[in-house]
């Protein structure tokens, strides 16, 4: 391995341990998600080494890339928060693998995805919003009276997007998902973990 292969994979692995653990895992402690997260990063880190050594255009790199997102996507339902950390993790993974204008490229483009995403995931900075999936005792024909009740279930003080999952009318239920700004006093300090 030359100079530039042991740069790329000793920034991919502090990157990658940064972004999962520096970040993900202080804010959501989702422990089952920390093993797909650094597996895919190094899995593309791999690949695209291995790639850029074999006689193969970066377009099948590129492809991997989109064909592992796919596997990955259908294969459960994940949160769109979590989408955007698998999508940091490949980001990372394939420009630590690269072979660019320097050694250091990779690892800075890697740094700039880590630093992205550990300001945009600020806790503070989305507090008072949430997003919920609320399944209703009954089937709500009129638009009013059905914020109105989600006014009154959520203790919300805007409703941002509200949009019907499914409709049962056998069982009289109707299931939605909201997204709601919850009223100030309603907002507890975080508690932070020791």
């Amino acid at each position: 391995m030359d100079e530039f292969g042991l740069t790329g994979l000793v920034a991919d692995l502090l990157l990658i341990s940064a972004l999962v653990f520096g970040v993900y895992y202080r804010r959501h402690r989702r422990r089952h998600m920390v093993v797909p997260y650094v597996g895919l990063n190094v899995g593309v880190y791999a690949v695209v080494t291995a790639l850029l050594g074999a006689d193969v255009g970066m377009g099948v790199g590129i492809g991997l890339f989109g064909v592992l997102s796919i596997i990955r996507l259908r294969s459960a339902e994940i949160s769109h928060g979590d989408v955007c950390y698998y999508f940091s993790s490949l980001a990372i993974g394939l420009v630590c693998g690269m072979t660019l204008a320097s050694p250091w490229t990779g690892p800075l483009l890697g740094l700039l995805v880590v630093v992205v995403m550990a300001v945009i995931d600020q806790p503070f900075l989305h507090r008072r919003w949430r997003h919920e999936r609320v399944v209703l005792e009954r089937v709500f024909h009129s638009r009013t009276e059905l914020e109105a009740r989600l006014f009154e279930l959520l203790d919300a003080e805007a409703i941002v997007r509200i949009e019907t999952v499914e409709t049962d009318l056998v069982r009289d239920s109707q299931t939605v998902e909201v997204t709601y700004r919850v009223a100030a006093a309603s907002v507890r300090a975080p508690v932070l973990a020791r």
